[in-house]
């Protein structure tokens, strides 16, 4: 992170690279030409229609769904919006009043390709993806005409950054379903990915603006755009730009962080002053893109952002050779062909409970997007049973006393073997070894020795009494 308390060289240096990186963070529609009134509608044709959204609207219009626009402020009093607009706080840390016409010029062109209802019936001036939807407007940067910008300019980048991150708390904080930052910095943030984790871990969809580096030395020099945040920041889908003709815009970033693209070139839009404008950059496709996902959102709430995600890229139209390049992704959004896709992941069941559409039964207390029908492999009522059931105290005591009555069996079982395992000893008396006294047996007065002792030695029975003559012939052999 830079700070204000570098060496003075480094400061120099220092400036100019928020300099470039402020650039950046200015809106990223850096054309802007007035257009007719009362031929707005007809210039937008070819936006509807490469977004494929009229067929859409017969689902849903984005009715009961927040879009959080993190930008330079929004107007809720122009004739396109009023009515759709909820006002947040200021986090650019700059104060110019809202009444000065150089406030929230690109915050209320991208809210109107939102959240635009036209005017006169609806018939007439911008009509945004989502014409049901709602905004509300969070003020992080200044547009290059307020008259504060130059204070702006000049803010640490760490400041900046770290109010980024309390506008999209905020917006989470304050029931978004979508958040949509058609802005960029040069480097990432701590804070702000913090707080973008929290969002998606909240169920809130995170659409982002790829910038507008594509025809930069720093592009040509290195083969892509350089990198962008917050559009580079994982969950985050960014967006690239298009022209009427489906081709990717030479000013739009080309890099991985490019998931898909939205029309770019020469977009209406309605402006702070209710005047209408031309605008080209990725911040419109960016607001499109964003309006697709109120769509989803408002169809199937429950749908957490990375299945929202999954809808909107698998389902486009002009999609790239290969199934994917740097310049548009995926390829351009198709509103119609998203919401199919989305109720095709809701059918599996993976849109949990809420969704009017699946015929699921919402129940409360729901954590948005983690509902345990959305958890892969069916959750908690997935699980089965334990195949053993818990032992209790009793059990285990039983266990323990049969188990040391086993032990003492084989104890007595072996003992018994080892004694039968010897050898038998011999029944006669062998008498007393040569030389030691006492060993005989009781005295003769007790009765000893008894009739026939001593014994006569084996094979020499009555040898004692009985002597025969050498010359007997019965001794001879």
């Amino acid at each position: 992170m830079l700070t204000a308390r570098a060496p003075r060289a480094a400061r120099r240096a220092t400036a100019l690279a928020l300099a470039a990186v402020a650039a950046l963070i200015l809106p990223l529609a850096a054309e802007g030409i007035p257009a007719r009134a009362d031929a707005v509608r007809n210039d937008q044709q070819w936006v509807l229609q490469a977004l494929n959204v009229e067929p859409a609207w017969s689902v849903t219009e984005g009715q009961g769904v927040t879009v959080a626009v993190i930008d330079s402020g929004v107007n809720p009093s122009v004739s396109d919006l009023v009515g759709n607009v909820i006002t947040g706080p200021n986090y650019s840390g700059v104060g110019t009043p809202e009444s000065n016409p150089n406030w929230g010029v690109h915050g209320t062109w991208m809210a109107s390709l939102i959240a635009g209802h036209g005017h006169d019936g609806g018939g007439s001036g911008i009509i945004g993806v989502a014409p049901r939807s709602h905004v509300l407007s969070i003020r992080v940067i200044t547009d290059s005409t307020d008259p504060d910008y130059a204070q702006y300019m000049h803010e640490p980048q760490s400041r900046i950054q770290d109010e980024l991150a309390h506008a999209i708390r905020y917006a989470v904080s304050h029931g978004a379903q979508v958040i949509s930052m058609s802005l960029g910095y040069g480097l990432p943030s701590l804070s702000v990915r913090e707080a973008l984790q929290d969002a998606l871990n909240q169920g809130v969809v995170v659409v982002a603006s790829s910038g507008n580096s594509g025809d930069t030395a720093a592009a040509h020099g290195s083969g892509h755009a350089p990198y962008e945040f917050p559009a580079d920041y994982p969950g985050v889908l960014g967006v690239a730009a298009v022209g009427e003709n489906s081709q990717p815009a030479g000013f739009s970033s080309d890099n991985i962080s490019v998931q898909v693209a939205a029309p770019g070139v020469n977009v209406p839009v309605q402006g702070r002053n209710g005047q209408y404008w031309l605008v080209s950059g990725t911040s419109p496709a960016c607001a499109l893109t964003a309006g697709v996902a109120a769509l989803i959102k408002s169809a199937y709430p429950s749908l957490p952002p990375d299945m929202v995600r999954e809808a909107i890229t698998s389902s486009t139209s002009h999609r790239p050779a290969n199934g994917y390049d740097d310049d548009v992704g995926f390829g351009t959004v198709n509103a119609a062909a998203a919401l199919r896709a989305a109720g095709r992941l809701s059918a599996r069941g993976q849109a949990g409970p809420g969704s009017p559409r699946t015929g699921l039964r919402r129940t409360a207390a729901l954590t948005p997007g983690v509902s345990a029908d959305s958890h892969f492999g069916g959750g908690p009522a997935a699980i089965p049973p334990p195949p053993v059931a818990a032992r209790g105290t009793e059990r285990l005591a039983a266990f323990c006393v049969l188990a040391a009555v086993c032990m003492a069996v084989i104890v007595i079982a072996t003992s018994r073997l080892v004694l039968m395992g010897r050898p038998a000893r011999a029944s006669g008396y062998r008498g007393p070894a040569p030389g030691r006294a006492g060993s005989y047996p009781a005295a003769a007065s007790q009765g000893w020795p008894p009739a026939g002792w001593p014994p006569a030695p084996p094979g020499r029975v009555g040898a004692a009494e009985q002597q025969h003559d050498p010359a007997d012939p019965a001794n001879e052999t």
